[in-house]
């Protein structure tokens, strides 16, 4: 998955994230380093967010 690279890229805090998903930073962190599956909806928010593909977070292409 490519959440922190995308958050990276936007100079972005994991707690900045989880705020915008309203969730709490260690979820999020779980999120990030596959420890723990994310919901759809929160992958859709995260695709709206970046102005990117579901696809494309979830490595399936490299096409943003």
């Amino acid at each position: 998955m490519r959440l922190r690279d995308l958050r990276e890229d936007n100079d972005l805090k994991q707690y900045q994230i989880a705020k915008l998903l309203n969730i709490k930073q260690n979820t999020y962190s779980q999120y990030e380093n596959e420890k723990r599956e994310i919901p759809i909806d929160l992958l859709w928010k995260l695709a709206d967010f970046y102005k990117t593909s579901i696809d494309y977070i979830v490595g399936r292409t490299n096409k943003k």
